[in-house]
Formats: structure tokens, sequence, C-alpha cells
């Protein structure tokens, strides 16, 4: 994709949602800070919530976007495709001007989806479910390519001189984590995916470092959310292995721990974008009928956050939106 169309595509979003949202257009009443009350209702549901620091991210930026225009925006999610489906169609029997979804299990959400659209209401879908989404008839897809975003990280991982690496994936049946490592692997060569329980923190470090310890020619750890990363980093330091730690995904600590050394880089989706994008993407839907993105996927990353640059990303890191 050319990456001088896809940000010129995000500048003219941002742009014409800021226009949007400094008109009265809608005429309804502004409240006390000058915003007009769109009456707009949006759904934003993933299948991860609050609590992950990737998520309270594109939490946020759903939420400041609904703040600039003057809509109200009502984030729910549940890892359980049958349950994140019936939070899809609570929104569609209440109503909602719009939805924006992640897909980690696509066939899950399918039918309701589908429901959706053909009840007339605009699906955006945001992370996960690039390959079904236009399928499902979404207006677009706001994220990465996890297929080019794998294939830069194994490219990478390779120019370091690295040999064997282990990817940590933390969520079972997640078809965006799966193509991570597949991806990478096929750039970097001896890759072996390692499954873990990414709700507890702690069994998340014992597998770690019990492969470590069980297998030193292992001289690389990929892991794919920004908190494993920092289990990674204590899994390496209790094994005693002198291997190195890439991630995809941002968050303070993982931040500063690349700027102390311990983690090489990290792949920055930029989830706070998806957020922001994905409810953009229906405000402009409901005022003036854009299909933005052309039907085509809207790129929100990936971009490397490294020693060169942390310092940088550390600033909006603790402010919570990379």
């Amino acid at each position: 994709m050319n990456t001088k169309r896809v940000l010129g595509t995000i500048g003219a979003v941002l742009l014409a949602g800021g226009v949007l949202a400094a008109c009265s257009g809608t005429g309804k009443e502004e409240d006390a800070s000058g915003t007009a009350d769109s009456g707009f209702t949006y759904a934003v549901i993933t299948h991860s919530g609050p609590g992950d620091a990737f998520w309270d991210r594109v939490k946020s930026g759903a939420e400041k976007a609904g703040k600039d225009y003057g809509a109200t925006v009502e984030y729910n999610a549940d890892p359980d495709p049958a349950k994140q489906a019936q939070l899809i169609d609570a929104a569609v029997a209440s109503k909602s001007d719009g939805i924006v979804v992640s897909m980690a299990n696509p066939d899950g959400l399918e039918e309701s989806v589908k429901a959706a659209v053909a009840a007339g209401i605009p699906v955006v879908t945001i992370n996960s479910g690039v390959d079904r989404s236009a399928e499902f008839g979404a207006i677009t897809h706001i994220g990465q390519s996890e297929s080019v975003a794998g294939e830069a990280v194994g490219e990478r991982l390779k120019s370091e001189g690295l040999k064997k690496a282990i990817c940590v994936i933390h969520e079972a049946g997640n078809v965006g984590l799966e193509e991570r490592c597949k991806s990478s692997a096929g750039a970097f060569g001896a890759m072996e995916n390692l499954q873990v329980d990414g709700t507890d923190d702690a069994a998340v470090q014992a597998s770690v470092t019990s492969k470590l310890q069980a297998d030193p020619d292992v001289d690389t750890v990929l892991t794919l959310g920004g908190q494993y990363a920092v289990d990674a980093v204590n899994a390496v330091g209790e094994s005693g292995s002198d291997a190195k730690i890439a991630t995809f995904d941002l968050s303070e600590d993982v931040v500063s721990n690349i700027e102390d050394g311990k983690i090489l880089f990290a792949v920055d989706q930029q989830p706070y974008v998806q957020g922001f994008l994905g409810v953009t993407t229906l405000y402009l839907k409901s005022v003036n009928g854009n299909d933005v993105g052309g039907g085509q996927p809207i790129n929100s990353g990936p971009a490397f956050v490294t020693k060169d640059n942390a310092a940088q990303v550390a600033e909006y890191a603790a402010k919570g939106t990379r």
C-alpha cells in the first residue's frame, strides 16, 4: 500500500472530522464546552477491554472522538466471540447510529455483523479481521497489516544476527496473533510458537522462563503484546538467559524498557488511532454520507519504536495515547 496515500487519507479524515466537529450543522445545541450535541450514539465492541494497556488506548481514542463530535460512545468488550456477537446484536436492537468492532474471531461474529449491515447500521472493523471486513459489509478496516508487520519484524530480528526465536501467543484462536507469528517466522527462520495464558502474567513469565531454561539455544523472545514483553524481561532475568526481546504493541513500561536497552524494539500499530478513527469514520458517515477509505483498509501501523526514538514516544505513552 502507498504510504503517502495512507497518511494522506488519515490526515484528510482528521481534518474533515475537526471541521465538522467545529460546525453546528446538526442543528443541535452546544454544551458548556462549545461542542454541539450531535445526538449520535456509537457502539464500540472489542474482544478485549479495560485493564489491558493496548485496549485502554483504543477506548481512550474512541471516547475522545465522541467528545469532539458531541456523540455518545458506548464501549463494551468480551473475549468470548458468542458474547461479543450478543453485544453487536444489542447495539442493533437499540438502533445504534454505527458500530466499531474488532474481529479476532471473524467466523463467530459473521452473522451478527452482517445483520447489523442489513439493518442499515454502518460498521467499521478495527484491529483484527481485515481479510473478512469487506466481505461482511463493513465500510472499512482500521489497523495494520499483520503480515506486513510480521515480515518487517522477522527481517529486523534477522538483521540483528539472531538465530532461534520463540513467538509468545497470549490468546488462543486470535487470527491476528497467529498471522504475526507466521509472517515473522517466514522472514526470520527458526521460530517456534509458545502458547501461554495471557490472563495470568505470572503464568506467562513462568512459561517463558521454563522454555528458556529448557532450550539455551533460544536467543530471541518475540511477544505480541506490551505487557507480555515486560513478563519476558522478567523471565530472561529469572532464567539467566541472554535472549533478546522484541514485541508488538506499546505501553509506558515497554517504552521505559526500550530506553533501558532491555527490549530491542516494539511495533506500534497505534491503538489510540484505531479507536479515534473508528468513531470518526462513523461520524462522517452520519453527517456527510462519507465512506472513508474508499473500500480499502486504512493502515494505523506499523511504526517501530527503538532506543533512538523511545524518548519522543515516552511523552505520549505517559498520557495513555501511545
